[in-house]
């Protein structure tokens, strides 16, 4: 059975078509004391199923992208517990908290840790979405397994790419460009490189390729801000590039990113439903059912 956080119902349904299993029904309240309550009122008729798959495992599925959805996870892997279920798995298409890897300064926690050892301890395995650093999925108790789901960003890109470049921010991501390239079929690879001037002034610029009158796709694993990736988009029209399209595993997009974006020129932006918003264009349950 798939249970579904309230920020990943289109995802939680795209999975349970994907692996033919029933998508049970959650609810979420709040109480007048503001505490949350993510229950899952038909988990034991799906239980009491004669189909041994559905009894014996729970797939929970939710993007942490706030402290409510942190603690509606928990929640949903208890209510799964609760019921008798055997076997939870928990899939977080997008992991909160996962760029705090580190302890920035004395007397700082290590949050990505911090989080991860309470997902461990209501679940049998862990399954993350493309993590911006692979390294946290050793927190989880075991270690969670990354799905790469860079591969899917090919398939919204428009089929008529001009002689197309595959950019991605900086050398150590061209992994992720090179995936996207790869499935998309044709195209060259570059990066941009970062130059520091000063503690203020940074020059973006790609490294290499020449983008005139050629199409790109920039490729990334997450947007947040989108106040660098508009800053090289416009070295990329300086260039004399064709149409640029976004590509991001994560679309985070928060505050004006999409207009910052699209005042820079871009032509689209294409994400998945690890985080869902209107650019979430292609689904990763297929990457993500492979891990089932």
């Amino acid at each position: 059975m798939i249970i579904s956080g309230s920020a990943s119902q289109a995802l939680a349904a795209a999975l349970a078509r994907e692996l033919e299993e029933p998508l049970v029904t959650t609810e979420y309240n709040r109480f007048p004391d503001g505490e949350l309550l993510a229950a899952v009122p038909g988990i034991d008729d799906a239980v009491a199923t004669d189909d041994a798959v559905t009894a014996d495992r729970a797939v929970v599925v939710g993007s942490t992208v706030s402290s409510d959805t942190h603690l509606e996870l928990l929640q949903l892997q208890d209510a799964a517990r609760e019921a008798g279920v055997s076997d939870v798995v928990t899939v977080l298409p997008y992991m909160g908290y996962a760029r705090q890897d580190e302890a920035f300064e004395p007397g700082h926690p290590v949050s990505a840790r911090a989080v991860a050892r309470a997902i461990s301890s209501g679940t049998d395995r862990v399954l993350t979405v493309t993590p911006h650093e692979e390294a946290v999925c050793e927190f989880f108790e075991p270690t969670a397994t990354a799905v790469d789901a860079a591969g899917r960003l090919a398939e919204p890109l428009p089929e008529d790419l001009a002689d197309p470049v595959f950019l991605s921010p900086d050398a150590g991501a061209v992994e992720l460009a090179e995936t996207v390239r790869d499935t998309y079929g044709e195209g060259e690879i570059d990066y941009f490189e970062k130059v520091r001037h000063s503690g203020t002034e940074v020059e973006i610029s790609p490294s290499d390729v020449d983008v005139t009158d050629r199409d790109v796709v920039v490729t990334d694993d997450i947007i947040a801000t989108g106040s660098t990736m508009s800053e090289a988009v416009g070295v990329l029209q300086d260039r004399g590039v064709d149409r640029v399209f976004v590509t991001c595993v994560h679309p985070l997009l928060a505050s004006n990113a999409v207009t910052k974006l699209s005042r820079a020129g871009v032509e689209a932006i294409y994400g998945t439903d690890t985080i869902e918003r209107q650019q979430s264009t292609v689904s990763v349950a297929p990457a993500i059912a492979e891990h089932l």
